[in-house]
Parts: C-alpha cells; structure tokens; sequence
C-alpha cells in the first residue's frame, strides 16, 4: 500500500504522447509545479489538458504551453495568459470553454462514477445551443465550433445535459499527505485539487509534507487515498516555492 514514488520523473514515466491530464490549481495556489516540469521533460506532446486555467505568468501549464506540447484545454478561465490567447486564435490550441462551476462538478461527476447531469448553468447561451468556437482557422474565422447539447425542463425549469470528466492522469498538489494517497490541502490551494484527483484513472499528488499512515486524523482527510495512485514528496525549496500573481501592497 505504500504508494511512495521516489521521483517525479518516476511518477510520470508512463505519461504519453496524446495523453489527457486533469491538473489542480487556480492561478498560482495548488498548481502541481515538480510534476509538470517532470511531463515536460519528458519531452511528450499532444496533450489534452483539463484544468480551471492554463498556467499563470510563466509556470504551471504554462510551461508545457510555451512549448508547444498541449494540443486541448477544457477549462473555464484564459484571464491574462497572453500566450494561451495567441494560441488559440491563431488556430494552434482547441479550447473548450465552460462555466467554472461545471467544470468543477464534470470533475466531480465523472471520479464519482456519473457519466452525465443537468444543469442551468449555460441555458439560453451558446454553452448549450453551440456555436462557441472551439478552433479557429488563424484567420478571424472558426475552423471548429461546439455542438448543441440536450436541454430538458424540469418542474418548468430548462437544464442543459452535460458530461463528466475522466482523465488518463491527474496531477494534483496537496499540503500532507500520508504513504496511503491521503491528502489534506491548505486553504484557498485546495481549489480545483480534490476534483481533479477523483477524475484522473492514475492519480499523482505531489506533496509538501509526508507523513505516516494514521497521522493525519481521518476526519480531516479531503481525498482518500482510494484515488490516489502515486505520492512524490517535495524538497523543502519546492514545498516554499509559492508565488504571488498579483502582488497588492498598502500604506501602514
């Protein structure tokens, strides 16, 4: 059971080309660095990524992204990543973008087990109806655009059917984490981690802190270890690698 893995070029050895990846992370906060840097090493492409965002300033996925190696994004958020817009209207990046509540429940749903739920998040928009430009031709034109989806009314409210979210991998960073795959996450770094973890077949988490099996209280468990395949813990300068995106300062 101990599901240690003494490396994080280890824990993705088996990452492939054209291989999908649901990746933790808001920002900077929870972004599993030490295990992109390692898919990046390897030197693989293709890549269809499910993450809220695609890297910020110059790391996390943003990494991969400059490189050319992420042919998708599911995601909800393109916010100032210059290059992830030049990507994508110059017809090199398919992007699915979806409301970020349902991109945290399509996670959720499908480590759940769900194949598909409804929802009114995106009726009466082209979320539902189509039409939102997932590939353009580099021309101003769309080369690929969403389809429409099935809406259906209940008790007189329209709900849009959407799908859950399974990944070939999941990378996800946690605070502690013990030999078994149990993790904790810390504050506002638990973003968008527990559902990525649920969603991926082989999950790996990179962590700050391990710990032995029984010391973290099972009450203050986020994901249980049953969706965790591989644990890689941190250095102490990787653990206190945590940059601020948008640094704000005041007046005393």
């Amino acid at each position: 059971m101990d599901k240690v893995v003494a490396t994080a070029a280890d824990a993705v050895a088996d990452v492939r080309d054209g291989a999908s990846l649901a990746v933790g992370g808001f920002g900077l906060s929870g972004v599993p660095n030490a295990l992109i840097e390692a898919v990046h090493a390897r030197g693989v492409g293709g890549l269809s990524v499910v993450s809220n965002n695609c890297g910020a300033m110059d790391s996390g996925l943003a990494v991969l992204l400059a490189a050319g190696r992420i042919a998708r994004v599911t995601g909800s958020y393109i916010g100032a990543n210059k290059e992830f817009a030049r990507q994508y209207l110059a017809g090199e990046l398919e992007v699915e973008l979806i409301p970020q509540g349902t991109l945290a429940e399509r996670l959720r749903a499908g480590g759940a087990g769900i194949p598909a739920f409804y929802t009114p998040a995106g009726v009466g928009t082209q979320v539902a109806e189509g039409g939102l430009p997932l590939r353009y031709d580099g021309e101003g034109g769309v080369a690929l655009a969403s389809p429409p989806k099935e809406v259906r009314e209940f008790d007189g409210v329209s709900y849009v059917l959407e799908r859950g979210i399974r990944t070939d991998f999941a990378l996800v960073r946690a605070a502690k984490g013990d030999r078994h795959g149990n993790l904790v996450f810390a504050k506002s770094a638990r973003n968008f981690n527990p559902l990525a973890a649920m969603a991926g077949r082989v999950t790996v988490a990179e962590v700050e802190e391990l710990v032995e099996p029984g010391d973290i209280d099972p009450d203050q468990v986020h994901v249980p270890g049953i969706f965790v395949q591989r644990v890689v813990q941190l250095t102490a300068e990787q653990a206190a690698d945590k940059r601020i995106e948008q640094r704000t300062v005041r007046t005393r």
